[in-house]
């Protein structure tokens, strides 16, 4: 039995990068998927995953940020397959910009999508978790923010680093009701968001900027997005049964060197 057959699993931010890495590996463990996205293209890569696997998938085209379109993407999908057992909040943005000058506006999307589209997404679920008497919640933190930043990144940084923190809430809150919820960190993987922070920091040269990463890395790459989604799928199946509150990091190592000129290699 594939570890995650049977199983009903909400992901965000589902239509390219992470949120598609994560339900490809999602559809080979087994699961029956609700991809949610912003563009309309969610309804293209449910069909290629679905043509590739054979797994049960709908859509909801919504922005985390509303509540009410959370609200409804949960009660489709609860009336679709009869419960939700996993929820993925990977959906996420990231913008570049010297703190001085950080307009408002652009303070605000980060807050509205990378805080209150999780907080929004949770609350949605979480309802027909307790009712079914139990599931599980996978929250896309960052290790920026919480372990590592860069310049350019408050927004981004605060609003990842807020999420260790509901992750840490919801887990006791809910320990009792058999919903576990844990974070994962990632470091960078080659997706369309990491693309757009490559071209802002670089708009000459918007590769070098990305392998300029990979340098950093002591693996000497960026993740592949199902690399990120086999963690997923283990914090969404019974294999992580005992594990609830905790921050993963899936960064190949990326924070773990002193310096970059010192040492033997």
């Amino acid at each position: 039995m594939k570890k995650l057959e049977g199983k009903a699993a909400l992901i965000t931010g589902a239509a390219f990068g992470l949120g598609e890495g994560i339900a490809e590996v999602y559809a080979k463990y087994g699961a029956r998927l609700c991809l949610v996205d912003l563009d309309p293209a969610v309804e293209e890569t449910a069909g290629r995953i679905r043509e590739a696997t054979g797994a049960e998938i709908i859509t909801y085209v919504g922005n985390v940020a509303d509540k009410g379109q959370m609200l409804a993407a949960a009660a489709k999908m609860a009336e679709a397959f009869g419960r939700i057992d996993v929820c993925c909040c990977n959906a996420g943005v990231c913008r570049l910009a010297p703190f001085e000058e950080f307009p408002d506006e652009l303070r605000d999307f980060h807050i509205d999508v990378n805080i209150k589209g999780v907080w929004n997404t949770c609350q949605a679920v979480i309802p027909y978790m307790l009712e079914q008497g139990g599931g599980s919640i996978v929250i896309a933190s960052s290790v920026t923010g919480d372990l590592v930043a860069d310049s350019g990144e408050a927004a981004y940084a605060m609003t990842k680093a807020a999420l260790v923190g509901l992750t840490k809430c919801l887990a006791v809150e809910y320990a009792t009701r058999n919903i576990r919820v844990n974070c994962t960190q990632l470091g960078y993987a080659r997706t369309p968001m990491v693309e757009t922070m490559a071209r802002e920091s670089n708009p000459e040269d918007p590769e070098q900027a990305i392998a300029g990463i990979a340098v950093g890395v002591p693996m000497k790459r960026l993740a592949k997005p199902t690399e990120v989604g086999e963690l997923f799928a283990f914090l969404g199946s019974e294999e992580s049964s005992y594990i609830t509150g905790g921050q993963f990091v899936i960064d190949g190592g990326s924070t773990l060197p002193e310096t970059m000129s010192i040492g033997t290699n």
